[in-house]
């Protein structure tokens, strides 16, 4: 019998760079499938779906014109058994493959159904790498064998040293590794960052796939004109803007919010670089080019934030979630239960930062790290939302969102879920942190400056009653000493109002 591989590309594994493509392979056939077990293990946001469809069937077209043997299966195809384990075992059994290989997968939860289905399949199964990312688990944990606890800078220190990137010699450029104090101004008025690179894709025979299948979705799609990256080539090229358009500028506002720009000076690579259309090392020496070759324009604050964000913390999160999963899931550090408000699908809020961070997810499918972390992360943390739920909602509304990036970030950093394991103390705000990044608190129903009546801000009311009723658990955290300080020096009346005001606005949450 003749010897014949069958080889699985997910729908995150789009790298023609990767070893398997380096010519075409007699007897080797790969396959790509749209499963609605993929498609609907949450909400997703129909973006989201469209982009990963229609990246996937690029990719499958590019291989074809480069003579590579691909089998495609659509989503409505009605041999499609929509699942990625059920398909395969079927195409091992009807066509004879005498061995099955697949990349190493970057979500825990396909990483099972893969290893469970290798472990069972009659014919050969192996495991390869994705070949993508710039450290492996092994490294994470080597950084940190010594240490309590785990510190990013720590970690993105070493990263930098591994891969020299801007270093002299074996000292940081500009003998500091970190510029983050210099990267947090709001956006000036009159301020006009330059527009976002778009694209013009026609998604019509997408989008009617999806309805008649009767996947169910959320946020809305122009389906005559889907404007985000999904080829190599359209990749390279939102990479070149960014270098030439946004990075003079990124590092400085890379935390502002504004109601009239929403992407800012933020590079829109996300989506690229999690299906790996680019690779890590490419985006992080491109950007480094061009700081080299600015003749100062590019400052190195800029260029180093961009780098810590992509060879640090992204990376980091990876390392955080392969030790930690699957029990990371799982953690619930406040046992917050609250459900999610149902205006996280609508953006119908009187908060006006809300309404406009959640708006603008439902309608792009994206919103930059601030926006998540400070905005609604701050929202739901403060109001003791359920966890579940606060990761739901993260994985399935952004378009760059897979959960080995989503749920460290969310669970972790954003919700202090696993009780300090990402970050050394919960990221929360009152509505004075909002006013000083963005412009959302001029015209918002609630003053920013209150605590009580109508107009109070609830980020402020819930911000203390947060540290009130978790002081057990956080007093004793340094991070976040001066708000218990603060809080020691109100009286208990002040006290006692700030809880029944939080009490009124939780069992009104609704109404907010």
């Amino acid at each position: 019998m003749t010897d014949r591989t069958l080889r699985l590309i997910l729908g995150d594994q789009l790298s023609i760079d990767h070893s398997w493509f380096t010519q075409p392979t007699t007897g080797v056939d790969y396959v790509l499938m749209e499963v609605r077990s993929e498609a609907s293990y949450v909400p997703h946001h129909i973006q989201k779906i469209v982009a990963f469809f229609s990246a996937m069937r690029a990719f499958a077209a590019e291989l074809d014109a480069r003579g590579f043997s691909v089998r495609y299966i659509r989503l409505d195809d009605p041999a499609n058994r929509q699942s990625l384990a059920s398909n395969i075992e079927h195409l091992v059994s009807s066509t004879a493959y005498t061995r099955f290989e697949y990349q190493e997968p970057d979500e825990y939860r396909v990483a099972h159904e893969l290893d469970t289905l290798a472990s069972r399949l009659s014919c050969g199964a192996v495991k390869v790498s994705s070949e993508h990312f710039l450290t492996t688990p092994e490294f994470f944990q080597s950084v940190f064998k010594d240490h309590k606890r785990y510190v990013m800078e720590l970690f993105y220190r070493e990263v930098r040293k591994r891969y020299d990137l801007l270093m002299d010699g074996d000292k940081p450029l500009g003998d500091r590794w970190n510029f983050d104090a210099e990267n947090r101004k709001k956006l000036p008025t009159g301020h006009t960052p330059p527009k976002p690179i778009e694209f013009s894709r026609d998604v019509r025979d997408i989008v009617e796939m999806l309805r008649a299948q009767k996947i169910r979705s959320i946020g809305t799609v122009d389906p005559a004109r889907f404007t985000w990256p999904i080829t190599r080539a359209e990749s390279l090229q939102t990479l070149d803007y960014f270098c030439s358009a946004l990075l003079p500028l990124f590092g400085t506002y890379q935390d502002a919010m504004h109601t009239e720009h929403r992407f800012l000076y933020h590079s829109k690579l996300s989506f690229a670089l999690n299906t790996h259309l680019l690779s890590p090392l490419e985006v992080i020496h491109a950007a480094i080019k061009a700081f080299e070759g600015s003749k100062g324009e590019i400052s190195l604050a800029q260029v180093e934030g961009f780098v810590r964000q992509i060879a640090g913390w992204r990376e980091f999160m990876r390392g955080i979630y392969w030790t930690h999963m699957p029990d990371f899931k799982d953690l619930n550090f406040f046992q917050n239960t609250r459900p999610l408000p149902g205006y996280f699908w609508t953006g119908d809020t009187k908060m006006n930062c809300l309404k406009h961070a959640i708006t603008q997810s439902l309608e792009e499918g994206y919103a930059h790290h601030i926006q998540r972390l400070m905005v609604t992360g701050n929202f739901t943390l403060l109001a003791g939302i359920d966890p579940n739920a606060v990761d739901e909602w993260y994985l399935g509304i952004y378009i760059d969102a897979i959960e080995w990036v989503q749920l460290p970030n969310t669970r972790g950093m954003s919700q202090f879920a696993d009780g300090g394991i990402v970050g050394t103390k919960p990221y929360c705000s009152s509505g004075q942190y909002i006013n000083k990044m963005s412009n959302y608190c001029s015209k918002c129903f609630y003053n920013y400056k209150e605590k009580f009546g109508e107009r109070g801000c609830p980020f402020n009311t819930l911000y203390w009653d947060f540290l009130m009723r978790n002081k057990a658990l956080l007093e004793k955290n340094p991070r976040i000493g001066m708000g218990y300080q603060l809080l020691a020096k109100m009286s208990d009346q002040d006290k006692t109002r700030i809880a029944e005001k939080a009490r009124e606005v939780l069992e009104n949450i609704e109404d907010l």
